[in-house]
């Protein structure tokens, strides 16, 4: 990487002072306690303030907002996120003074390394609710793992903790190869489909990083692949390592009997090898969060966890933040708020939500980057139909600037009777006069799409 002669590892000491980039990002806030916890000095700045920037103030970590040289101060080295980038005035200026910048990613990979097991989910889809659902099995073996992931976890009250134990869980992205810094000793894929083609040729390309990923784990370790995933089975072709499998269509070591839905979750057998390693009863709903529990099964099984701590861990999972959670109810609609913002995930979330038995699926939708709705817009306006209302706030920006003309008001015209909303204040006054007694109200996308929910419930 940039002026670094030395590893990172040799700046992750006490009383080094760290400039965390992008600090308010979901997996640079809990690196920004975890380096705090190891006695560094850490300082930072983001493009906006948000809740995540007061909670690093409360803890006395300095957070500048906007991004400028001068925010570096006396720093001993730099992190950044993966979309940040060379051009960025904090980035340029310690290239100019000759200050190391490393990324998010390496730095999550050095700490690893001081676990002997480090339990790195990938995938597509499904990452934070499979990485949160290997985080309630290992809790409840009483495991006492570190964990980072990319959102909430109602069971930690954050998206991470420090433990003490011998296991480090990761949820693991694979955008701008960021995974690829990791030493995983498991390395599960849940799925690989076309997604970050802002960075990634096409789905080839996908496949080949996270076939790079794989290789990272020793001999000893395993590689947890998705066995009803063509794409994660076409990137661990050829790997040589021990892989674990699991799936529901297809043969696999591990899989689902007697499954059947309890009170409209699922419930059903954890079968390694065709032998009962445990039963479940989820409180989530869909056939996708079935396959996200065997994933977190088959992690616990090579790593040699009870199957009494997968049913205990499991039994008491909800959700984790932004997936599938439900917010409140207004004018006897009950509102939800989700993540999803890939079509796969769309076509997850909405069949699901169609079978769930409410009179009417009303969808708020942001999409999330220009480049993401642009490549794949033909399939957001095919999944969205499935809604049967939908109402469209604008693009969610990100990292990214609108250099393609692309908005909302596109999809608006290829879905009939959707409704275009150019600020979330509209958004949330279409709700207010859409909700009805019956129906199912969705805030969808991974920008502040759920802040129209919550003004939609202030008002009630």
């Amino acid at each position: 990487m940039m002026n670094n002669p030395n590893p990172i590892s040799t700046y992750l000491v006490p009383g080094k002072r760290v400039h965390l980039v992008g600090i308010g990002g979901v997996s640079m806030c809990p690196l920004a306690e975890v380096l705090r916890g190891m006695g560094l000095l850490v300082q930072g700045s983001d493009m906006t303030d948000s809740d995540t920037v007061e909670h690093l103030r409360g803890l006395g970590i300095p957070v500048a907002i906007g991004h400028n040289a001068e925010n570096l101060g006396d720093c001993d080295f730099v992190v950044r996120t993966a979309a940040v980038h060379d051009s960025n005035p904090e980035i340029a200026g310690a290239v100019a003074r000759g200050i190391p910048v490393y990324e998010r990613a390496q730095a999550w990979g050095a700490i690893m390394r001081h676990y002997p097991n480090a339990l790195c989910v990938s995938g597509t889809h499904g990452k934070t609710t499979t990485t949160s659902m290997c985080t309630h099995i290992f809790m409840a073996a009483q495991a006492d793992p570190t964990v980072m992931i990319g959102g909430t976890l109602p069971l930690l009250h954050a998206g991470y903790r420090v433990g003490h134990g011998d296991t480090i869980i990761l949820e693991s992205c694979e955008y701008c190869n960021s995974f690829l810094s990791f030493f995983p000793t498991v390395a599960v894929i849940l799925n690989v489909e076309e997604d970050h083609l802002d960075f990634f040729k096409d789905l080839a390309d996908i496949e080949r990083s996270f076939h790079r990923f794989a290789e990272l784990v020793p001999a000893a370790g395993h590689v947890v692949v998705n066995a009803d995933n063509p794409g994660a089975m076409d990137a661990v072709a050829g790997v040589d390592r021990p892989l674990f499998t699991f799936g529901l269509d297809h043969p696999a070591d591990c899989t689902a009997a007697n499954l059947r839905e309890a009170d409209g979750v699922p419930d059903f057998d954890v079968l390694i090898r065709g032998e009962k390693y445990a039963h479940v009863t989820l409180h989530v709903y869909g056939r996708h969060n079935v396959l996200n529990a065997l994933a977190a099964a088959s992690a616990a099984w090579v790593l040699g966890i009870p199957g009494s701590a997968v049913e205990a861990g499991l039994s008491a999972f909800t959700g984790a933040g932004r997936r599938f959670e439900h917010k409140g109810t207004f004018n006897g609609a009950e509102l939800y708020d989700d993540y999803a913002h890939h079509p796969d995930e769309l076509h997850a979330l909405l069949t699901t939500a169609r079978a769930m038995g409410y009179r009417r699926v009303v969808v708020a939708f942001q999409p999330h980057t220009y480049t993401r709705t642009a490549k794949l817009f033909d399939q957001f306006v095919e999944e969205l139909k499935l809604a049967d209302v939908v109402i469209l706030a604008e693009i969610y920006a990100a990292r990214e600037q609108n250099t393609l003309g692309i908005s909302s008001a596109d999809l608006c015209r290829n879905i009939p009777g959707s409704v275009y909303c150019s600020t979330l204040d509209k958004v949330a006054e279409q709700l207010r006069q859409t909700a009805q007694p019956g129906d199912l109200i969705l805030t969808v996308g991974a920008g502040d799409i759920y802040r129209a929910g919550e003004k939609l419930l202030k008002k009630d």
